[in-house]
Order: structure tokens, then sequence, then C-alpha cells
């Protein structure tokens, strides 16, 4: 029985991790350590569980089920999963995501070091960028060589650099907390981990794991699953060695970074303030090569799942149709992006975190069809609102039965119509699988 190397496995989760770490989730641990302030602990960990256990489930679930999206979505009907799996793609993909990756990039890692038209240099650089990760997308067979061996490792030691210069050598004490930050320090930090967009991310990078795994020639289902699972916790325990330095960075830059507007300029501040000059090259390295192997792993996902649903459409020339038009977004900036994806997330996640959920569960449903729909479709109700009030839609006389919703105040008023979801699924389940009938009628 053919089995990966440790070298080969350590290079898999290393890709997993690659592929997660973007440079948001670069940039929202220090506001989270920043507004927590003393209680930096419970908010950053209330991160971790979305931003690192959420999408370690998704992860999981992609094991159990053994594919992607297509495969996870498979008891909805048809037209629901292919308006879902458009939305989760073109969110992760070239509306929102890719062009991101680009554009952070930019501000934080190369604006810096590009003198003259701000606009110009963006151009020029999103060019650069998206050439490079489109060359690198369009041989997904070589994906977790070119980053699991060669990228990640790169980009793990400056990270690890930056994370014991931090520790070792905080710029200044414990701030306090924000005021604005009127509940929960765990609920707060739990919240900003949607931001990662990484638990959207996860029920698509399952494939591009598994698939990797194939081309080293392993294709039973349980080395599979096994080796999806193993690269899966390499990656969530890289990314809380990021996230922990960066929160607690977060927490003790209210001396050297006061009255910043962001995460990345609080990073460049105070890496500035550890290493002069040199930190921020240590920072456009971290920056860039975070961005460039999140966009080459979005552009082969994206790629490969709109060739899988429109098999007339070819893999290559689709990554390049993508990445075209995600430069097209990009050149918008980042600003722009992000406050047009900010609804569509609110609107997303709740639905993705329910899919992971009885995905995980789907092995012990006798009838998950009945199951899936029942849930997501209560689901689906709460997170339209939540998305459209997000968007300015103004709600009338049902903000006021929205607010009577246990943890409408929290966000997470979708939760109990999830909740009553599965439980009514699995009350209306039917008696017998349709596998079952089928064999029954046979008999």
């Amino acid at each position: 029985m053919h089995q990966l190397k440790r070298s080969d496995l350590l290079a898999l989760g290393f890709m997993t991790f690659a592929l997660f770490l973007g440079a948001g989730n670069i940039i929202f641990p220090p506001d989270v350590g920043r507004t927590a302030g003393e209680a930096v602990w419970p908010a950053a960990f209330g991160f971790l569980s979305t931003g690192v256990g959420l999408p370690l489930l998704g992860v999981v679930a992609a094991a159990i089920i053994g594919g992607g999206l297509s495969d996870i979505t498979q008891p909805l009907p048809r037209w629901g999963a292919v308006i879902f799996g458009l939305s989760i793609y073109l969110s992760i993909g070239p509306l929102f995501a890719i062009p991101r990756t680009a554009t952070v990039a930019y501000e934080i890692g190369a604006d810096p070091f590009i003198p003259g038209d701000s606009a110009l240099g963006l151009a020029l650089y999103i060019v650069v960028f998206f050439t490079i990760s489109t060359l690198l997308a369009l041989s997904p067979g070589k994906l977790m060589d070119r980053v699991g061996k060669w990228i990640t490792p790169a980009l793990i030691a400056v990270l690890a650099i930056m994370a014991i210069a931090v520790l070792v050598d905080p710029q200044g004490p414990i701030g306090h907390r924000d005021a604005e930050l009127s509940g929960s320090a765990f609920g707060f930090g739990f919240l900003e981990g949607y931001q990662t967009m990484d638990t959207l991310a996860s029920v698509v990078f399952g494939i591009v794991i598994i698939q990797a795994i194939r081309d080293k020639g392993i294709n039973e289902r349980a080395q599979i699953t096994r080796y999806t699972l193993i690269a899966g916790f390499i990656a969530a325990l890289c990314l809380s060695l990021v996230y922990l330095p960066l929160a607690w960075l977060g927490a003790t830059s209210h001396t050297i970074a006061p009255h910043v507007a962001n995460g990345g300029k609080m990073i460049a501040l105070y890496i500035q303030g550890i290493f002069g000059a040199w930190g921020q090259v240590m920072l456009a390295i971290v920056i860039s090569l975070a961005c460039l192997t999140t966009a080459i792993g979005l552009l082969t996902c994206c790629g490969e799942y709109l060739h899988q649903l429109m098999p007339r459409l070819p893999y290559k020339p689709t990554v390049i149709v993508l990445a075209i038009f995600s430069a097209l977004i990009a050149n918008q900036g980042l600003s722009t992006i992000i406050q047009f994806s900010i609804p569509v997330l609110v609107a997303l996640y709740p639905l993705t975190m329910v899919l992971i959920g009885l995905s995980l569960i789907k092995p012990w449903l006798r009838d998950p069809e009945r199951v899936y729909r029942i849930a997501l479709g209560l689901t689906l109700i709460i997170s339209l609102y939540d998305g459209l009030k997000q968007a300015g839609v103004e709600m009338g006389s049902l903000a006021h039965y929205y607010q009577q919703l246990p943890l409408a105040s929290a966000g997470i008023a979708w939760s109990l119509p999830a909740a009553l979801g599965l439980l009514l699924g699995l009350l209306m389940q039917r008696r017998h699988s349709k596998l079952e009938q089928v064999q029954s009628s046979q008999g």
C-alpha cells in the first residue's frame, strides 16, 4: 500500500496552511487584540474558534464526505446546490477574496516602496501579481510541491521571526479594553473570526487537498481521509501560532501605533519599531507570500469547480479569465471590495456553518435530504435578513420581531432557527432511507 513520506505529509500540511493564510488573516488578529486590551486572551481564543476551529471542521467535513463542495451539497436540490456553490465560489473567488489578495498585498507590502502615482502603481502591481499567480495555478497537480515545499517554508520562517520578536520585545504595555466593546471579549473575537472568510474557503479547499493527495498516487478512501485530517490539523496549529502573537501585538500597540486605521498599519509601525527599516521589508515579504499562495489556491479551486459544473469550459482558459476579471475588480481598491463583500459574507456564513455541521453528522442521518433542506431553509430566512440589513435595506416592522430572537444582539440570531430546523428534520425523517427503500422494493 502506497503511503506519503513524512516530508510529503509535512508539505501537504504546509500547503493547507498557506491556502488559508491570506493577508486578511494577518490584519484582523491585531485589531482583535487592540480592541480587547487586557481581555486579549479571551478575545483571541474566540477568534481562534471561528478563524481556526470552523475552517478545520470544514476540512474534516470534506474528508468525511470524500470530496469538495459539490459532494457536500449533494443532499440539496440540484438548483439549490448550484446557487449555493456559485455564491461561495464567486465570493471567495473573482468578486471579493481573490481581488482582495492583490489589493492588500499592494497597500501593505508594496505601496511604501513604490514612488509616484499610487493608481498607476496599483495597476502595474496587479498585473505582475496575477501573472505570477495564474502561471502557478495553471498546473494544479504541482501545487503541493510549489507551495508546500518552497513558498510556505519561507513564509513560516519570516512569520516565526516576527512572532518571536513580538513576544520577546513588546513595544508597550497592554492597553485598556475599548469602550465600544460592551459584550464579552470571547464573543467579540468569535464574530471577528468571520472576517477571515476561511470557513467559506474550507469547503472549497477540501477538494484541493484531496486532489494533491491523489496526485501522489494515494487512491484509497481511508488513506485520503487520514491524510486530509492530518493536513488540516497541521494547518490549524500553524494558524494558531500566527494569530496569538498577532493578537498580543495588537494588545501592546497603543504606545507605538496610536490611532491607526487598521491592523495592517498597526503591524507596519510595530515591526518597524522592532527591526527598523528592515521591518518594512520583512512585512512586505510576509504579506506578498501570504497573498500569493491564497490567490493561487483560490484560482485553482474556482477553475476546477467551474470546469466540473460546465465541462465545456476548459480549466486553463477558465483560470485565465478568472484572473483577468479579478484584476479588474482589484483595481477598484480595497475599501470598495470590503464594502460590497460584507453583506454577502453575513448572509453566506451561517449557511456554510450549518452545512459543515450537517456534513459532520451525515453518516448517521437516515434521510439527509430532508434534514438538510429544513435546517438550511430556516437558516436562510435569518441569514438573508442579516445580509439585507447589513446592505442598508430598511426592514421596517420585521426589525422588531427579529430582535425578539435569542442571541440577536450577539449577531447569531440564526442559531436557534438552525437548531430547530435540525430537530424538525430529524423528527420528520423517513423511516427508511432511499437506499433501503430501493433494496426493499427489489427484494
